[in-house]
């Protein structure tokens, strides 16, 4: 939750009026529980949309999930419909299952360091060529798992890729509001 790279992809949203949520899963940090292995962080990440959708129930839901985060995250993501867009980064491609995202329709972003010990670029190449689109691959050059010198570059290429999905899906969100 305290990393550089999920507080500037926090910020990156945040800026372009997204409200977010930052977490931990069950037992790093000050939080209850233990390492389940993924499996119960998937109950954190629902618990987390559950949360967003009541609170903000007309904001759009994108998930964002950073290493570990991307490998439990992007996959319930994937299958909610609340979340309308996926944005992964520092993929581990070697610890996680992500084929499931070779079905999925959501726009997604993925943003790697080519310094990247656990996202080589031919493997993370070769898997993202696998996606459903709509999907972006960004290469941070010489950034490093953390993108250490490079969370300007990470913050701005999330704007980017955000603005055009909240010119397009506040619009529609507002129209379904209920007085």
């Amino acid at each position: 939750m305290h990393t550089k790279v999920v507080f500037r992809a926090a910020k990156a949203a945040l800026f372009e009026g997204i409200p977010t949520l930052r977490f931990n899963f069950r037992g790093v940090g000050r939080s209850e529980g233990t390492f389940d292995k993924g499996i119960g962080e998937m109950d954190d990440v629902r618990a987390g949309l559950d949360y967003l959708s009541t609170r903000f129930p007309q904001a759009p839901i994108i998930l964002m999930g950073f290493s570990f985060g991307s490998g439990v995250g992007l996959r319930v993501g994937a299958e909610d419909n609340r979340v309308v867009a996926l944005v992964g980064l520092g993929l581990p491609v070697e610890s996680y299952d992500y084929s499931y995202l070779s079905q999925s329709p959501k726009p997604k972003l993925f943003i790697e360091g080519t310094n990247d010990v656990y996202g080589p670029r031919t493997k993370v190449e070769k898997l993202v060529s696998t996606f459903a689109p709509p999907k972006t691959l960004r290469w941070v050059e010489g950034a490093d798992h953390f993108f250490t010198g490079h969370l300007d570059e990470v913050q701005e290429t999330i704007q980017s890729f955000l603005r055009p999905l909240i010119a397009a899906d506040i619009p529609s969100r507002m129209h379904q509001a209920k007085p």
